[in-house]
């Protein structure tokens, strides 16, 4: 049982790829670190939006750029492909749900840079309403004593976590 559970951006995304990623990341139990993946990610991270704010960790996020454009405050999430939009566009939208929490009016932007893509982001109270019922999910998650059982997604033959479930 996991105590106070601090859902992150990442914990949205890994439960919304997948439940079993998301009892593993919960629990403490982290991927192979030397994934490729991991380390593509790590770079373009660190070669991207390099004139903005980056990195910012706030309560239970870590937001990967911020900047102000006409006195507004633009949130960034990068990522390598687009081919998970969806799921990327909710773990960004958690970063505009706490910062609203906290007071900030913030929009944000999902960055592609590989593909030279971006999208514009705003969060709407259907989109708090998703968030809530998903946050409730990872908090019952957390509780269970095991994970999900296995189940082939196209995910898995990229997912640091394969040395996991296929063993």
């Amino acid at each position: 049982m996991v105590s106070d559970v601090k859902v992150s951006g990442t914990l949205i995304e890994s439960y919304l790829i997948c439940k079993r990623q998301a009892w593993f990341h919960l629990h403490k139990i982290i991927p192979f670190q030397d994934h490729p993946f991991l380390e593509i990610g790590r770079l373009i991270d660190e070669t991207t939006y390099e004139r903005d704010l980056k990195r910012i960790k706030l309560e239970s996020v870590q937001i990967d750029f911020i900047r102000t454009k006409e006195g507004e405050i633009v949130v960034g999430e990068v990522k390598k492909s687009s081919k998970s939009k969806e799921i990327a566009k909710m773990q960004l939208l958690y970063y505009l749900k706490v910062l609203k929490d906290l007071g900030i009016t913030s929009k944000g932007i999902l960055s592609f840079p590989t593909e030279r893509r971006r999208e514009f982001v705003e969060l709407t109270t259907e989109d708090e309403k998703k968030l809530e019922m998903i946050v409730k999910e990872i908090e019952n998650l957390s509780n269970e004593l095991t994970p999900p059982p296995f189940k082939r997604i196209p995910f898995c033959k990229n997912c640091a976590y394969k040395e996991f479930c296929f063993s």
